[in-house]
C-alpha cells in the first residue's frame, strides 16, 4: 500500500540457520520480530515496527512422486508463489492451478489459507516445516492440527506470532481439472470456446480473469481484496434476502450463508470511488480493492476504510472485516 512506518531492523533470511541466528539476535536485545513474504497482505503502521523484520527468501523446490497418480511437493518458503504454481502446472500436477497469480511467497499462503476460485491451499497441504519460538526447535506441523478456515488459521489467530514458517508440503494430483468450475470462471472457458479445459487453460484463464479486474500491485499501490467475504447464520441471510433478493451468496455446507462483499460495497456507491479527503480510492472494476493514489498515511487509509464498513453496515447489517494484517 506504500504507507506506513519504517521497521526499526530487517534482515533476509535465506535457510533455517538464518531464521535461527536472527531471532536470537532481536531476542538478546529484548526486541519483537516478525517475518514477512512478500509484504503484499500487511498494513504497516504509521509509527512503523518497533523490532526485527525477517523477509524469508528460503528457496527450494522438490517433487516426489507417491504413486502413480499423486506427487508430493516441497517448496521453500520463500518462494515466489505464482512462480510455483507455474512449476507445477509444467509438471502436469493439479491442485493450485486456480490459485494463479496471487502476489506473495508460498510460505504466506498458510497463514491467510489462500485461496480463489472455488480452492483453498488447506485442500491440497499435507505439512508445514517450521520454527517453533517457544520450543526454539524447528517442527513439521499436519495439515489437519492448522485450524484452517476461510481466510484464517491459527498462525493469523491462536497462534500468531509462534511460528517462522521455513517450508510446505502439498500433495498433487496427475490428472486434468475436473469440473464444476467456479461460477466466473466458467463463463470464462464458455466465452473461449473450451470445454475440455487443460491445466494450462485454467492457469491462464485465472491469470486474464484476475488481470482484468485487479491492479497489478507493482504499479498501483493495494493490497489486493480488501475486505473477506462474510459469512452469516441462515436467519440473518434470511432477514437480508426480504430486502435484496438479487444478493449473491453461497450456501455453504455448516448451514451457514457466504456473501459476496464486492457486491455489497458497491450497492453503496463506492466502486471507483476517489476520496479527495484520504487520498484514497475502490478500483473501478472491483470495489473489493481499495487503492493508495494520494494518501499521505495509514491512518489515511484506515479512515476510508471505515467509511465502506459503515456504509455496509446501514444498508445490509453486516460488518465487513479487513483480510490485511495491520502490524
Amino acid at each position: 500500500m506504500r504507507l506506513g512506518g519504517n521497521a526499526a531492523y530487517l534482515t533476509d533470511v535465506l535457510n533455517r540457520t538464518d531464521i535461527v541466528e536472527a531471532l536470537a539476535w532481536a531476542e538478546a536485545r529484548g526486541l519483537p520480530a516478525m517475518m514477512i513474504g512478500g509484504g503484499s497482505n500487511i498494513i504497516w503502521d504509521d509509527d512503523g515496527y518497533p523490532g526485527l523484520v525477517l523477509v524469508n527468501k528460503i528457496s527450494g523446490f522438490d517433487a516426489f512422486e507417491m504413486d502413480e497418480l499423486s506427487t508430493y511437493v516441497t517448496v521453500g518458503a520463500g518462494e515466489d508463489w505464482d512462480s510455483v504454481v507455474s512449476r507445477v502446472v509444467d509438471l502436469g500436477l493439479s491442485g493450485i492451478e486456480q490459485l494463479s497469480l496471487i502476489p506473495g511467497t508460498a510460505g504466506a499462503t498458510p497463514v491467510q489459507n489462500v485461496g480463489a476460485y472455488g480452492r483453498e491451499i488447506a485442500e491440497v497441504l499435507v505439512t508445514i516445516e517450521l520454527y517453533d519460538t517457544e520450543t526454539k526447535q524447528f517442527a513439521t506441523m499436519r495439515a489437519s492440527e492448522c485450524e484452517f478456515g476461510y481466510r484464517t488459521s491459527k498462525f493469523k489467530t491462536t497462534e500468531k506470532g509462534r511460528y517462522f514458517i521455513s517450508a510446505i508440503t502439498m500433495l498433487l494430483q496427475k490428472q486434468s481439472p475436473k469440473p464444476p468450475f467456479y461460477d466466473s470462471l466458467q463463463t470464462y472457458l464458455d466465452k473461449k470456446g473450451i470445454s475440455s479445459p487443460t491445466l494450462k487453460d485454467i492457469r491462464e484463464s485465472v491469470i486474464a480473469i484476475r488481470s482484468s479486474k485487479l491492479p497489478d500491485p507493482k504499479v498501483v499501490a493495494n493490497n489486493g481484496s480488501f475486505f473477506a467475504n462474510p459469512i452469516i447464520t441462515a436467519d440473518q441471510f434470511r432477514e437480508i434476502q426480504a430486502q435484496h433478493e438479487e444478493i449473491p451468496h453461497w450456501q455453504l455446507s455448516d448451514g451457514r450463508v457466504k456473501l459476496a462483499a464486492g457486491w455489497m460495497i458497491e450497492q453503496t456507491g463506492f466502486k471507483g470511488v476517489h476520496d479527495p479527503e484520504t487520498g484514497m480510492a475502490t478500483w473501478d472494476k472491483q470495489a473489493l480493492v481499495l487503492v493508495n493514489e494520494k494518501a499521505k498515511s495509514t491512518r489515511d487509509l484506515l479512515v476510508f476504510k471505515q467509511k465502506i464498513i459503515n456504509a455496509v453496515q446501514q444498508k445490509f447489517g453486516v460488518v465487513l472485516e479487513q483480510e490485511p494484517e495491520l502490524v
